[in-house]
């Protein structure tokens, strides 16, 4: 039995998250403390207004997700019978390929992961301010034909920034830039019939206004040794699986970095992703990490697949239950 893990992306974020398996699961309180104390207090005690901020979002979200994959990892070896269910693949959503990096061995531990994300949420909270410190651009969810979302978008953009960045499932895309461009889409939208969900995010990820962050994670990872991974690991970039895109002579690690450095500022092909795993002989997913976003994603993009998630102790074995039964 195939399965796939998927890791949460920013957005997912709540206070009071993890608490329930650090509390109760010992391989994700060793993440936990790992990461150190301000971060668990950010997890557990943080304002809703403190975690949105993009820098701290992201070391939080990671420390979440890897604590959960812990706990998982430590079950699924010792309660699912042995050789009955395969980790054939990995993902994560923008911030979490981050701990899909992480879980496949591409990034060789925690600690080395965690220092990337918060110079990653560093750089990009940085690219996402005009010159006075003002925050740049805003994201929206649209709900129609992906088509006629792309001609919207088309419509709106103007002279300013604006791309389609997130395609999360047939009916689901997520449009970010500059602000202006937002205002005109809500008019053009309304046209086209698409249904437009504006996001509480403070930036545009995932457009060009993200290329200085591009920039500056290149040259901080230069010295970075990646390795391969021992789990398939699906890019953000394709949907396709990371390695089978890389040339031949271009050694891992420059390749690695060339796609983090790349991922900031180009469209996640999540849709794109579901279905490439898929298609491998994954029929079971399991989000990793706060909320249940991407579980609910797989059923839009994957109708026959089934999906869990793991973001506390009563989710973690809900999931391990199913994932039993299934294989016996």
């Amino acid at each position: 039995m195939k399965i796939g893990i998927l890791f949460s992306g920013q957005g997912a974020q709540y206070s009071g998250m993890g608490r329930s398996l650090y509390d109760n699961c010992p391989k994700a309180k060793e993440i936990f403390d790992m990461a150190g104390d301000e971060i668990k207090r950010r997890c557990f005690e943080g304002s809703d207004e403190d975690l949105k901020q993009t820098e701290i979002t992201q070391p939080v979200v990671y420390t979440v997700s890897m604590a959960a994959w812990a706990a998982f990892k430590d079950l699924l070896e010792t309660e699912l019978p042995a050789g009955r269910v395969e980790v054939a693949g990995m993902a994560g959503f923008s911030l979490g390929e981050y701990a899909a990096y992480t879980a496949s061995g591409i990034i060789r531990d925690f600690e080395t992961g965690l220092a990337l994300v918060k110079k990653r949420g560093a750089f990009m909270s940085e690219a996402g301010r005009y010159a006075d410190g003002s925050p740049r651009g805003a994201m929206a969810a649209l709900m129609g034909n992906r088509e006629a979302i792309l001609r919207s978008v088309e419509a709106a953009r103007g002279d300013d920034v604006f791309e389609a960045v997130n395609f999360n499932a047939p009916n689901q895309t997520v449009a970010a830039g500059d602000a202006a461009a937002i205002e005109r889409l809500k008019i053009r939208a309304k046209a086209d019939g698409v249904k437009i969900i504006p996001l509480n995010v403070s930036t545009a990820f995932h457009t060009p206004i993200m290329m200085p962050a591009s920039e500056e994670l290149r040259r901080f990872t230069e010295d970075f040794i990646f390795e391969t991974p021992n789990t398939p690991l699906y890019s953000n970039i394709t949907g396709r699986k990371l390695m089978d895109d890389k040339p031949e002579d271009m050694p891992v690690s420059a390749w690695v970095r060339d796609r983090m450095s790349q991922q900031v500022m180009c469209p996640v092909y999540w849709q794109e992703t579901i279905e490439s795993m898929a298609a491998d002989g994954i029929c079971y997913f399991i989000e990793t990490g706060p909320g249940k976003t991407l579980a609910k994603l797989v059923k839009r993009s994957s109708p026959e697949a089934s999906a869990f998630n793991i973001e506390d102790v009563e989710s973690l074995m809900n999931t391990i239950g199913e994932l039993k039964n299934a294989a016996q």
